[in-house]
């Protein structure tokens, strides 16, 4: 695949954000800023980040990745996002980890192909 697509909105009580292709710098940012803006205006806080059909974004995006969610929660941090990221394999489990670890196991999970399992945790009673 070697087009970009990112798709970001509402369904039912959980933002989702869904990341198809080839990821890059704007991507990330973009994605970043279009739920913050949607978790602002409808103070939803949890959040589906699907990355089943995304390339290995490699090492230095996931870093990235934690930068811009630093800047994030500087602005955000009052409303802390509860977020599960959906990979496809091992090696985007450990960039996703690597780019939410950041603030600790609670604040997110990795599933492994497994979109009823990321809703059923998103919907758990923290």
């Amino acid at each position: 695949m070697n087009h970009q697509q990112l798709w970001v909105e509402p369904i039912g009580g959980i933002i989702t954000a869904r990341i198809r292709g080839k990821c890059s710098e704007e991507i990330l940012r973009e994605c970043q800023d279009r739920v913050i803006v949607l978790a602002k205006d409808t103070l939803q806080v949890k959040v589906l980040y699907d990355a089943l059909e995304m390339e290995d974004p490699g090492v230095h995006l996931a870093i990235l990745q934690q930068n811009i969610d630093s800047e994030a929660w500087k602005e955000f941090g009052s409303m802390p996002l509860r977020r599960a990221i959906l990979v496809p394999n091992s090696r985007i489990a450990f960039l996703a980890r690597l780019a939410f670890g950041q603030f600790g196991e609670g604040s997110y999970r990795v599933f492994y192909n497994d979109l009823t399992q990321a809703v059923l945790w998103l919907e758990e009673k923290v």
